[in-house]
Parts: structure tokens; sequence; C-alpha cells
């Protein structure tokens, strides 16, 4: 497997420098990540882009996943608001291309005003899922034209809330260029799930691994309070069984990437840290 974060590089391409990438490149990772806001994509030019790329040349990194950043909901009733959010989409996917990523990705928002992927009875309405597929398909077809992979995102707080509806998603659109990423943490539903990870991330895993180009590696640790709280991890400082997950990730994808996400900076350096130990512990090497 290979090893990234998703950290250190500001969300804007034209503003990456040689010295934030080299604080990835000093803990040995091989690809630095970020997110681009939606708004700035139509400003990026040929110019702006092969700059960033000489510098992940220069300096020997790749970069693993781009992520689109946007506040609308792919399933929202209004048409013109699906339209307006697959435009910033397939503009992401263009600048994906550019900047030479092996995935773009993606979220499906939420119906709830707050935030992407906070929950709403709206998001689970009859047809809902329906809609959710025909914008994936526009989204599908941009990738397929331009010869990228578009990873959703999923939660299980979102309409594609469990491995079996990722599934089910990716196989109704029908693109190899559709996939969804292989966060795990994002898909324990209980407490027994999470006490219990194990038998959870193998099936994670079985439903999912076929459909995932690029997965991220955090950890869970439960906290008290009404009802249940389970919040990220630093990879290694929380109760699930990460040497399986290395594992598994390492038959599905040997070349693909893991990637540390959603840390402070002052966190990394010990999540990469924890990664590499329980890669060894797993007999994963990371390439």
């Amino acid at each position: 497997m290979r090893l990234g974060v998703v950290g250190f590089a500001p969300g804007d391409p034209r503003a990456v420098t040689e010295a934030v990438l080299k604080k990835g490149l000093d803990l040995g990772v091989t690809s630095v990540c970020y997110h681009g806001p939606g708004e700035i994509l139509n400003d990026l030019t040929p110019a702006d882009f092969n700059r960033v790329n000489a510098l992940y040349d220069e300096l020997g990194l790749e970069l693993a996943q781009f992520g689109i950043g946007y506040r609308e909901c792919l399933f929202d009733p209004d048409g013109s608001v699906r339209d307006r959010v697959v435009k910033t989409i397939g503009r992401g996917i263009e600048a994906g291309r550019a900047l030479r990523a092996h995935n773009v990705l993606i979220r499906t928002g939420s119906l709830n005003p707050a935030e992407s992927y906070d929950p709403a009875p709206e998001n689970y309405e009859p047809g809902r899922l329906d809609v959710l597929m025909d914008t994936l398909s526009r989204v599908a077809d941009k990738a397929d034209e331009e010869g990228m992979t578009v990873v959703i995102e999923t939660h299980v707080l979102t309409i594609m809330g469990s491995p079996e509806i990722n599934r089910q998603v990716i196989e109704a659109v029908g693109s190899e260029r559709l996939r969804v990423v292989m966060d795990f943490v994002n898909h324990f539903q209980s407490l027994d799930q999470a006490y219990r990870s194990t038998e959870r991330l193998n099936h994670i895993f079985d439903v999912m691994g076929p459909i995932s180009t690029v997965a991220h590696i955090k950890d869970i640790s439960v906290e008290p309070g009404f009802v249940v709280h389970m919040n990220e991890e630093v990879p290694g400082a929380g109760v699930l069984d990460l040497v399986t997950a290395v594992r598994r990730w390492e038959e599905i994808q040997p070349q693909g990437y893991m990637l540390v996400e959603h840390l402070p900076e002052d966190k990394i350096s010990t999540a990469v840290a924890n990664v590499r130990r329980i890669a060894a512990e797993a007999g994963v090497e990371i390439v």
C-alpha cells in the first residue's frame, strides 16, 4: 500500500508551495492531498496547474485525491440546484485531471441546511435515492469523458449510510469511473460494531472493497453521553482493529493509497507513525 495525508496544503492550488509540501515529504509519505473550494475552480489556469504539478514532480509526490468543495445537495428537489452542483463537480473533474489526481472526491450532501454530513428526515423520503442516482449518472458521464475516477465519501449519517446502499448506488449507475472512498470509520453504526470491530471491518471491506479506489485511515473513540457518541480518532489511539483494515486494503489495492485525514497539523506526524507501526504489525509494506 501507499501512504499519504490530507492536510498541510491549502485548498487553492495557487497557494501550494514547496515548503508546504515538504511538511508531508518530511514524514515519508508520497502524497499530499487537499480540497479545492468550488468557487475558485473557474479561476484556475493551465499555468496554475503546471506550476503545482512541477512542484509535485520535483519532490516526487503524487496527488492521490483532489476534493471538490460545495454546499449543495446532489438530490435536492430543486433541479436548478442539482444543475448548479453538477456544473461545479464537472469543473472539479477537469481540475482534477489537470492536476493529475488519481481520484476526485465528492459528497452526496444533505437536505439539512446546516452541513453536508448532517442528518435530515427528508433524506430518506421516497424517491430521494433515485434523484441521487440520476445526478450521479450525470457526474459519471463527465468522469467518463475526462477519464477521471470520481469517489464518493459516504457516511452513516448520509443518504448512502451503509455499505449495502453504497454498493446498490454504484451498481445502479454502472460506471467504472464512479467509486466510493473506503472510509470504513464512517460505517460503524453501534457500540457493538465498534467493540467487535474485526467482524464489522471485514463486512465493510467485503461489500465496499470492490468499489473503492482510495482509503482513509483513522480510528474511533467511544465517549460517554446520551445516546451514542463515537468520534474520529488518531489511527492507533482508538478501539478499531486497524491491523485487519490495513491487511484488507492491501489485498484489494496493493498499490492503493491510504490517506490520514481530519487532523490538526500537530497530530499528523503521530498518525503517520502509528500507521507505519500498524502496517508493520500487519506485515504490509508501505511503498
